[in-house]
């Protein structure tokens, strides 16, 4: 079963642990393992390391 994605801005379905799994501008956001903690209801945030609009994935 594949991951659900969140794209920047959305809401989060539940809390817990998020990723990046890449940017909405295509470029690879592989080096960037940064987690963050969101809460169900919280918008996901830019991608840490580039400030760009990013896909999360539960970590």
């Amino acid at each position: 079963m594949a991951n659900n994605q969140y794209k920047t801005g959305e809401k989060a379905p539940e809390s817990g642990t998020y990723k990046v799994d890449k940017l909405v501008n295509g470029n690879n956001a592989n080096q960037d393992n940064t987690t963050i903690e969101v809460n169900e209801g919280d918008q996901f945030p830019p991608s840490p390391s580039e400030n760009e609009a990013a896909y999360w994935v539960k970590a």
